[in-house]
Formats: structure tokens, C-alpha cells, sequence
């Protein structure tokens, strides 16, 4: 089957080739040249590597050059490549491609799959800046009680976020409904609150909802995201970049758990005692619901 090309995708990819091509180094060329000749579905799968063997420079060589390019990381290409290939092709006929690629040999699969992780993990660190970080940080620090929001593959990330900042004394719920259902739980946030979004790509109307209700009763917003945060940039505190997936090779919520953890032990860090005397708390709920002797 004839691979659809995705032409916004490839056609940046070339304009911006032509563009650097006298500032790029030999090696960056010849990087340069094996992304405009190799076929998108195999860029989407090879991981820096592996382009690096194929136009035999480095994985390093590889960062270097996407960045003189103008692209984030590996996984910003990845992710404009895909785009429409992902909108063209059937879910279905993707994961069987997937499967195709990696085919049944466990060291290629666990070695695309920890690639991927890597590669994306990467670029979440380097795109989130100190500052960013630091106004979330504040925003979680003073709420009064922070709103978890994470839909579809999101949700792990809000209700991981949501339930440990109650283990470390911090009031916290994970919200996940859509449409109607929503409604009744915006009517709770109020002044003091805080809302933590989780959503990397697709601009939902809830998103505006949540939004517009925070900002009419008081309460600040931070988001987590890929795609949307020039979007939403003049209606948020912060914006923390979590990169998705651009194959589906790894969990959507892997970046999002991360970023989550980065402000978790952050909090902790401001509010020691708080913290260790919630866990001192938690621990010892546990052991009595451990007890049968206690209740027998």
C-alpha cells in the first residue's frame, strides 16, 4: 500500500533545508539530505540513532542539525510529519504498521520503545524553561485547592497529579468529564484555586469553558501541553511543555506524569513539614486498614 505523503510536513522540511543549507555543516548536510530522501513513515519510526547510522553521522549530529533547522527535537519533526499522515490513514492500519516496523524481534521493540521515551523526555526538558517552572510552582503553592484537568489518554496525568497532592497535604481533585457533565464541576472552583490542564494537541471546547470559568471566579490556570501553548499563552500562568507521541509507541501520559512529578516534589521541597506529616498520616491509615485485629 502506497504511503499517503504528508506534504505540510515535508514540504517545512524541505523550505527550511534550502533556507539553512549554507549555515549547516558537512555533517549536518548530509543529515539534511537523508531526511528530504527517506520516506516519512520510516523518519516517523527511526529514532536520532538510528538517522544518525543511516547518514552515517551521530544521534548527536542529528539534534544538532533538526535545531539549525528550526525544530525542537527529533519528536517536533516527528510530530509535523505525522500529522496528516495520522489524519489520513485508519488507526488501525497505523498500529499495523507499527507492528510492521518493529516486527517480532524484542530487542528492536524494546529498543524503539525506550528510544522513543528518551527522545521525548529530552525535548520536555529542554523546552521547559526555570521560569515557567517557577510560576507554576507559585501558582500550586498558594491555591487553596488545585483542579486536575486530563481527558482520554490526559487523564492519567490530572488524577496521578490530584491524588498525590493529597499525600502531601495539599487539597486536590482530578476532573475528566466532557460536555454537560463539566458544568457541575466548575461549579465548586472558586477564588484561590488553582487548575492544572493536561492536553497536548487538540484544542477543545471545554478547554475555553474552564478557562473563562477560572478566570471570572479568581482562580489561575497552568498548562500542560505540546501544541497549544502560543495558543493559550495570554490566558494561563504557565505554560509546561510535555511532548506526545508521534507514533504511538509510547504512552501519550508518559511526559505529562513526569512534568506532574517535577511539580510534586517541588511543593514538597517548600512545605517539608507538611508534606512528611501527611505521609506520617497516610502511613498510619494504612496499617490500621491492615489490622483485622483492630476491627474484628
Amino acid at each position: 500500500m502506497e504511503i499517503p505523503e504528508n506534504e505540510t510536513g515535508v514540504t517545512r522540511l524541505r523550505a527550511a533545508i534550502r533556507d539553512q543549507w549554507s549555515d549547516l555543516s558537512a555533517s549536518e548536510r548530509a543529515v539534511a539530505q537523508y531526511l528530504v530522501s527517506a520516506p516519512v513513515e520510516q523518519l516517523l519510526f527511526a529514532s536520532a540513532q538510528q538517522l544518525g547510522a543511516a547518514s552515517s553521522t551521530s544521534n548527536a549530529t542529528v539534534v544538532r542539525a533538526l535545531q539549525r533547522l528550526g525544530y525542537a527535537g527529533l519528536p517536533a519533526l516527528k510530530r509535523e510529519l505525522a500529522n496528516d499522515f495520522t489524519s489520513a490513514v485508519a488507526p488501525e492500519v497505523r498500529l499495523k504498521r507499527r507492528i510492521a516496523h518493529v516486527g517480532q524481534d524484542l530487542d528492536t521493540i524494546w529498543t524503539d520503545v525506550f528510544d522513543e521515551a528518551q527522545e521525548r523526555i529530552d525535548q520536555a526538558r529542554r523546552l521547559t524553561g526555570p521560569d515557567s517552572l517557577k510560576r507554576a510552582v507559585a501558582v500550586l503553592a498558594e491555591a487553596r485547592e488545585v483542579l486536575a484537568y486530563g481527558v482520554a489518554a490526559s487523564e492519567p496525568g490530572a488524577r496521578h497529579l490530584a491524588l498525590a497532592l493529597g499525600r502531601i497535604g495539599r487539597r486536590a481533585r482530578a476532573v475528566s468529564e466532557t460536555g454537560f457533565a463539566l458544568a457541575d464541576q466548575l461549579l465548586a472552583l472558586g477564588q484561590g484555586d488553582a487548575v492544572v490542564i493536561f492536553q497536548p494537541g487538540r484544542r477543545l471546547m471545554e478547554l475555553s469553558v474552564l478557562m473563562e470559568r477560572a478566570r471570572s471566579v479568581g482562580a489561575k490556570v497552568v498548562l500542560v501541553t505540546d501544541e497549544l501553548g502560543e495558543a493559550y499563552a495570554d490566558r494561563v500562568e504557565a505554560v509546561l511543555t510535555a511532548p506526545h507521541t508521534p507514533t504511538g509507541i509510547t504512552a501519550e501520559s508518559l511526559t505529562g506524569l513526569l512534568v506532574a512529578d517535577a511539580l510534586l516534589l517541588a511543593l514538597a521541597t517548600l512545605d517539608e513539614d507538611r508534606a512528611v506529616g501527611s505521609s506520617h498520616q497516610l502511613t498510619a491509615l494504612r496499617e490500621q486498614l491492615l489490622d483485622p485485629k483492630r476491627h474484628g
